[in-house]
């Protein structure tokens, strides 16, 4: 490819300059003529697919994220200190990131069925563990393993939504993902407070184990191969150099008429995948192991493009405040004056599940269409930083949250107050994440699983200091702690405002080293 002629990454034509229907959305990237593309797959059968994620999301996410509820119950029970849980939290989260240095690359080369179902199993082992561990070093080691294995849940499921699903549709269904990740992260708990009391907390890992086993054997079942080897020439197409020009975008409107139009008129060619076929836990067709090294080290090369970089410090900040929230909420409602038993603590989760049902929303279904009107006022091409201009919500939910969460416990507010403030603090935080995700994705969506690798290793590295952090810094008192963290969330989440004029610019500047490593991949993801 010539480099001199190279697209931008993330800039598109997406619609026509004065399309009103969603038949002139333009397909990105344009399906291929093999009957096997996951581009080609039936409605159906995609949904069936996305289920597959959101079941993998949700029973894995949930298993945990059981404890946030019963943190106290569990100090008292084992003699672990709070201090050591919450680092415990900080190690899954960190291995979360830095475990998909060798998952992801696994995923890409040998298949991603394999992974997830090995990551099911490997879960189910370690909350078996869980229910029996005694120690302080125990509990660490227990959640690295555990981190290690489920890590697979930060970035394996947005790239097999990309492989299934185009640029316009994208938005929604990581949306939903959003929503399925944040809102068992905050339904878990919920139920593991009754469960608690009822039973005792090993049930509570004990009911992990069981909601992770029905997953498993559904994905066993139900859950197919994505990965599919698209042609460089294919993904190149659907990006538009001179975006600017409405010359250029005519004769490229012209252009994609002709390719879309062939892509949906063009016979099929290849044989169907039997049953059987489907059932491999790994296909060796994708196994390079000469790039091994390379889909290793990428992810942490990647990071030196602003906007990957970027999207992985806003959506860790995000994530910050989502673990001070679980951090906190056990201590302040299980003291005075609330009192609540950890049914109750459990209970006032409902709030922040709720907050997550109105992020899945707003950034997903709402977050589409905004885009597609983006998209028309700007002549039919797409740029990722008009999804930006949704983290205006945030702007205002962030630090007002945090300070009606802490602040208000300080003042010993109505619990009714708190919960208010931890809906909006879990809304706002999936918000964040779900735009953070999309924006990067957006943007170099043909590197979509070394990207997202590169988005958690800073994401989650964020979320271990924070571990560590939060003890420590609530030794200021809760006023003093979450006044500072409103500022602090405020100064991160403005700072969507320079990406939205000099985000383009960097992407444009990155567009020689994209495309070269897109040429060079494994496969096109």
């Amino acid at each position: 490819m010539p480099t001199d002629n190279l697209p931008t990454p993330g800039s598109l034509v997406l619609v026509d300059g004065k399309g009103e229907s969603e038949t002139e959305i333009r397909l990105s990237p344009i399906p291929s003529n093999d009957v096997n593309d996951p581009l080609r797959w039936s409605w159906k059968r995609k949904q069936l697919a996305h289920l597959c994620l959101v079941i993998y999301t949700l029973c894995t996410g949930s298993s945990c994220t059981l404890v946030y509820s019963i943190l106290i119950p569990i100090e008292k029970d084992t003699g672990i200190p709070l201090s050591t849980l919450n680092a415990g939290t900080g190690y899954l989260f960190l291995l979360l990131g830095w475990g998909g240095l060798f998952s992801q690359p696994m995923a890409l080369m040998f298949g991603k069925r394999g992974v997830y179902l090995v990551s099911m199993v490997g879960g189910i082992a370690c909350l078996a563990w869980n229910a029996y561990v005694s120690s302080k070093g125990e509990w660490i080691v227990n959640k690295i393993i555990q981190g290690f294995f489920i890590s697979p849940i930060e970035m394996l499921v947005e790239t097999s939504i990309g492989d299934i699903f185009y640029a316009h549709e994208r938005g929604f269904y990581i949306g939903v993902y959003a929503f399925v990740l944040f809102g068992s992260n905050y339904f878990a708990p919920l139920v593991a407070g009754f469960m608690y009391e009822a039973h005792g907390y090993r049930f509570v890992f004990f009911m992990g184990i069981m909601i992770q086993f029905v997953g498993l054997v559904f994905c066993f079942l139900f859950m197919e191969e994505t990965n599919f080897v698209r042609n460089i020439t294919e993904l190149s197409e659907a990006h538009d150099d001179d975006v600017s020009s409405p010359a250029k975008n005519a004769q490229n409107r012209s252009s994609m008429d002709e390719k879309e139009a062939h892509a949906e008129a063009v016979e099929l060619k290849g044989t169907p995948l039997r049953f059987m076929e489907k059932m491999k836990f790994f296909n060796k067709k994708y196994a390079k192991t000469s790039q091994l090294i390379t889909l290793v080290y990428r992810p942490i090369w990647l990071l030196r493009f602003p906007v990957i970089f970027w999207s992985g410090f806003q959506y860790g900040a995000f994530l910050i405040w989502y673990n001070v929230l679980n951090a906190t909420a056990s201590l302040i409602l299980s003291s005075p004056p609330y009192n609540f038993k950890a049914s109750m603590v459990g209970l006032t989760y409902a709030g922040p599940l709720v907050g997550v049902s109105l992020a899945a929303f707003y950034s997903g279904w709402f977050g589409n269409k905004f885009l597609l009107w983006k998209a028309k006022k700007s002549g039919g091409v797409r740029e990722p930083e008009h999804r930006l201009w949704l983290l205006l919500l945030c702007v205002v939910f962030v630090p007002s949250s945090l300070i009606l969460w802490g602040v208000g416990a300080a003042r010993q507010i109505h619990w009714i107050g708190l919960v208010v403030g931890g809906s909006l603090l879990a809304c706002s935080s999936a918000v964040g994440g779900a735009i953070a995700i999309n924006y990067a994705l957006d943007s170099y969506k043909d590197l979509s699983g070394e990207v997202m690798l590169s988005i958690i290793l800073v994401r989650n590295s964020l979320s271990f200091g924070i571990g560590y952090a939060i003890t420590p810094w609530l030794h200021l008192g809760l006023q003093n702690t979450f006044v500072s963290a409103a500022f602090v969330g405020l100064a991160i989440t403005i700072t969507f405002i320079p990406m939205l004029f000099f985000g383009k610019r960097f992407r444009h500047f990155s567009r020689k080293s994209y495309w070269k490593y897109v040429e060079s991949s494994t496969l096109s993801h």
